[in-house]
């Protein structure tokens, strides 16, 4: 008996591929957390979208493609490109938080990342009687095409109006990315807002009635 696939510690939120790649880091109790940590986790993080691929690429991403003597190397370059797009969209968004999530210091390094990974292009499928898709192609294995077809998303991404819709998520403690797709939207999910909400209150019941320093002097005097 086989033992059940892990699944994944990112947090997947319906967002746009390179996006969900940029949410691979997290915290958890104040540490950072890297869901790719490992090859094990980059395989559970590949096949919790492998419907996704199947449906946007035309190609599936199953464990023979994420398996074998290559699958160290593939995630390595899925986490090199993870950190090329956090940097670039710490740019794009003004992040203002700790740049501690992308370990690429320069931005040309980034966009050269990017561009050496996006290598695959789409090729015509017209079954008879159907309708024609885009199915993507690289030279290397599915696996390739994974870290290939994110990569060429994200170019699409960065150049076309969605870049504009790019957004850290400000709450406290999150270090995720969304595209602000509503104009009322402003944390990455629910249980961000409501912890943002909850700081504030904190804040203005408890830091905003502390006393000021003339009334603790008077408060002290006999």
């Amino acid at each position: 008996m086989g033992h059940p696939e892990a699944p994944t510690a990112a947090t997947l939120l319906g967002e746009p591929l390179p996006v969900e790649l940029m949410n691979t880091v997290g915290i958890d109790r104040k540490d950072v957390q890297d869901a790719l940590g490992d090859d094990a986790s980059v395989t559970a993080w590949l096949r919790a979208i492998d419907d996704r691929l199947r449906c946007e690429a035309g190609a599936t991403v199953g464990p023979a493609a994420v398996g074998g003597a290559t699958e160290h190397d593939l995630a390595d370059r899925l986490r090199a490109l993870r950190d090329a797009l956090r940097r670039l969209a710490a740019e794009v968004t003004e992040d203002p938080r700790p740049p501690v999530t992308s370990v690429i210091p320069e931005r040309q390094n980034a966009i050269d990342t990017l561009n050496a990974l996006a290598a695959a292009w789409p090729e015509l499928r017209w079954p008879s009687g159907g309708d024609p898709v885009p199915v993507f192609r690289t030279s290397g294995t599915t696996g390739d095409l994974a870290v290939a077809f994110i990569a060429h998303q994200a170019v699409d991404l960065f150049t076309d109006g969605r870049r504009k819709q790019l957004r850290a998520c400000l709450a406290p403690g999150c270090l995720l990315y969304f595209l602000k797709q509503h104009p009322r939207r402003e944390w990455c999910s629910a249980v961000c807002g409501n912890r943002a909400r909850v700081a504030r209150h904190y804040q203005r019941h408890h830091i905003d009635s502390r006393p000021t320093a003339a009334e603790r002097t008077r408060r002290s005097r006999p």
